[in-house]
């Protein structure tokens, strides 16, 4: 996919494994983006995750056409495949690098959860990451937003917190619900839920999720 370079002030970067991705990933963009004014999100599929690996893990390409296929009706999402097409693991901060290039009219947004933020000292370079892009950050079930005030003012500093209902999905338990038989149904998009049924996805029950 050719990146656009062109028309984008205000550009929202998410990236997640999206394995798969689900409506409260797409809640949560959508209410970024309306909160910071954003012009564009787009979804970053990664590659080889540094942190998450588990058995049954659906592979890049797959979890590409999911995002694709999740973003499709909404003319401020897109995605891109900077990670999917990486070699090795990817990192945000790498990611962040090459966007800023990619966009260099652009204000970067990195959307994110609390629960990532409060953990962003275990992070590849987190002061760099702060440096570059504008931290936003939505509520997500468990975590006490005011520990956020406990980071370093390098990092607290660029985190932008964002008031919105919270919805707890997890792809965590979706894929435990597919390997149970159970339905997934209005928890992810119409399009991915086809995908994973025509494709076999989370259907082996032999692998450990985290």
């Amino acid at each position: 996919m050719t990146e656009r370079r062109a028309g984008v002030e205000k550009l929202g970067i998410m990236g997640g494994t999206f394995d798969p991705i689900h409506n409260g990933h797409l809640f949560v963009a959508e209410e970024a983006r309306g909160a910071a004014g954003l012009d564009r999100v787009l979804f970053v599929p990664s590659g080889t995750p540094p942190h998450k690996r588990y058995a049954g893990m659906a592979d890049a390409e797959a979890r590409y056409d999911m995002v694709r296929l999740a973003v499709q009706g909404n003319p401020y999402f897109d995605v891109s495949r900077i990670e999917t097409d990486r070699r090795g693991r990817s990192y945000t901060l790498d990611t962040l690098q090459e966007m800023s290039a990619l966009y260099s009219n652009s204000r970067i947004y990195f959307i994110t959860g609390d629960d990532a933020v409060l953990d962003m000292l275990n992070w590849h370079e987190p002061y760099a990451i702060a440096r570059m892009a504008t931290l936003l950050t939505v509520g997500r079930p468990g975590y006490a937003r005011d520990k956020i005030s406990e980071l370093p003012q390098e990092i607290r500093g660029s985190v932008r917190t964002i008031d919105s209902p919270q919805l707890d999905l997890s792809s965590t338990d979706i894929r435990r619900r597919v390997r149970a038989g159970r339905s997934i149904r209005y928890m992810v998009p119409e399009d991915v839920r086809r995908y994973i049924d025509d494709n076999g996805l989370y259907t082996d029950s032999d692998g450990e999720l985290h």
